[in-house]
């Protein structure tokens, strides 16, 4: 009796005792917590229009700050006028109507970086545009960020290859420059920052390649560049396509910079491309009109010299103390019927170190890449090229130039002196070997292999319908220069005189076969 009583009271005694144990740490919890006030501003859309909105209601927000609107759609505080806050749209803004909440953020605009960026394509808010799921990154920085101090940069010293002879033995590019290309459309300036994206393989060189306002087909074909040649693994692609949002446009070469500038604070050397700022500049232009911005020059506000000089002053080289990094620009501007001198154009040669012109009138011949020698310069110079290159670079840039000059001459008929002839032939050998198909870099030893022949004039009695395949063969032949004269082409060394003998045999061996045979 009393044991089936003992057994009828043990579980009631046993949830007795649970309700008070949830009780009383419920009761402590509440004990223990003090409530917060969490002060948040609110304001209303008043106006929605292409790309922009007019907010009312935010007083405390401060210049460029995040904002939040209804549908997880961001965008950044431009204007701040006594009553209204004029607002540039990140995002589709087809659902934003007048008397929509909008909330601060407290912020700036930033994007996600680090290594889990490499390989992936993404837009200028951190989002991934491929199929490899989401971006995983643990930090962000702001895309509006102050360039180094100039105390903090170092000379540039050391070379950047492009994989392009015209370019590297021509127009130098440096680690840490600003080399402008510019051109007229279809004249191959995508072409030649893709090359020197895929140049980059193996040389530790990250690079960023930004699309500002490209069309989606532009964008996939270079993507599918990059990926059969393996250099998206090296490469970050932040697009900002034709039909998005203006404001996305604008904030993309930013958003692109930061993400670099991450990998050159930690030492690393980077390539960045901004593919193409003519876009960039008219996509400000849009939102500063719709914003009743002042128009000046070409109705750009008068500010758009400052949107791209900050911007690129952020590329430079840093010293030792600060881990030696760099930070390469590419540029890319677009000209309208060869107009080098219009307004955009000339802002961004002012800003940069150097700039490379594509000829249409070169192109139209068939001479790619169609780098014209005579408009293009490198104000770094031989200081950031190879010290093989600078032995024959110099004779070979004059001998250029004098032919250009005598082939316009030649053009009006006149009689020609042997001197006259045989450096116009001496010039037509020199352009036949800066020629070079797309997507296909040319190392450093093929290069100046192909440079010692032309300056010896071991190119000269080599038939012009032949030289593509007699440039070829002494590209295969570089492969025999012993390796101690190899690594010299990579060190501050300047090649001896037996060094050159021996490049010259190995030339004169590969051209043996394209070398007029002699009559009897």
């Amino acid at each position: 009796m009393n044991a089936s009583t003992l057994h009828d009271e043990r579980p009631a005694d046993t949830l007795e005792r649970v309700f008070d144990g949830a009780f009383h740490v419920i009761q402590k919890a509440c004990a223990d917590h003090t409530p917060s006030l969490d002060l948040r501003e609110v304001g209303t859309i008043t106006h929605v229009s292409t790309g922009i909105a007019s907010v009312s209601g935010l007083n405390g927000v401060g210049f460029e700050e995040l904002l939040e609107f209804p549908g997880g759609v961001f965008g950044i505080a431009f204007n701040l006028d006594e009553e209204e806050i004029g607002v540039v749209l990140l995002g589709d803004y087809g659902h934003l109507q007048a008397g929509h909440e909008v909330q601060r953020t407290g912020r700036v605009m930033d994007v996600a970086v680090g290594e889990g960026l490499l390989g992936r394509v993404i837009d200028p808010l951190g989002r991934a545009l491929d199929d490899l799921g989401p971006v995983v990154t643990i930090e962000r920085l702001p895309i509006e960020r102050p360039a180094a101090a100039i105390m903090d940069r170092a000379p540039v010293t050391v070379p950047l290859q492009t994989g392009l002879m015209v370019i590297d033995a021509l127009i130098p590019i440096g680690c840490g420059q600003r080399e402008l290309i510019l051109g007229d459309r279809q004249t191959g300036k995508t072409a030649i920052a893709l090359d020197t994206i895929l140049n980059q393989r193996g040389k530790d060189v990250l690079c960023v390649y930004c699309a500002i306002g490209q069309r989606a087909s532009a964008v996939a074909k270079v993507i599918a560049h990059l990926e059969e040649q393996g250099a998206m693994e090296y490469t970050v692609v932040v697009v900002a396509e034709g039909n998005d949002p203006p404001g996305l446009a604008y904030i993309a070469p930013y958003a692109a910079t930061s993400i670099a500038e991450h990998f050159m604070e930690a030492g690393r050397d980077v390539l960045i491309v901004y593919d193409d700022l003519t876009h960039h500049a008219r996509a400000y232009r849009e939102l500063s009109l719709l914003l009743r911005r002042p128009p000046g020059r070409e109705a750009f506000p008068g500010d758009i010299f400052y949107i791209h000089s900050r911007l690129l002053e952020r590329s430079t080289h840093l010293g030792e103390e600060r881990g030696g990094g760099s930070l390469t620009a590419l540029p890319i501007i677009e000209t309208e019927a060869q107009n080098i001198s219009a307004y955009i154009p000339t802002n961004l040669i002012s800003i940069t170190d150097g700039q490379i012109y594509l000829s249409p009138s070169l192109f139209e011949l068939g001479v790619l890449p169609a780098v014209d020698v005579g408009k293009s310069v490198s104000r770094v110079g031989g200081k950031a090229q190879l010290a093989a290159y600078r032995a024959v670079a110099g004779d070979l840039k004059l001998a250029y130039a004098q032919f250009e000059e005598l082939e316009t001459f030649a053009r009006f008929g006149a009689r020609l002196d042997d001197d006259t002839r045989q450096s116009i032939a001496h010039g037509r050998h020199i352009r036949a070997c800066l020629m070079q198909s797309e997507l296909a870099p040319v190392a450093v030893a093929a290069q100046i292999a192909v440079l010692i022949a032309l300056a010896e004039g071991l190119f000269d009695d080599v038939s012009l319908d032949k030289m593509k395949d007699a440039q070829h063969a002494v590209h295969e032949a570089a492969s025999e220069i012993p390796d101690e004269i190899r690594e010299r082409f990579q060190t501050a060394d300047k090649l001896s005189d037996d060094d050159r003998k021996v490049i010259i045999e190995v030339t004169k061996k590969a051209l043996a076969n394209f070398q007029p045979k002699a009559t009897s």
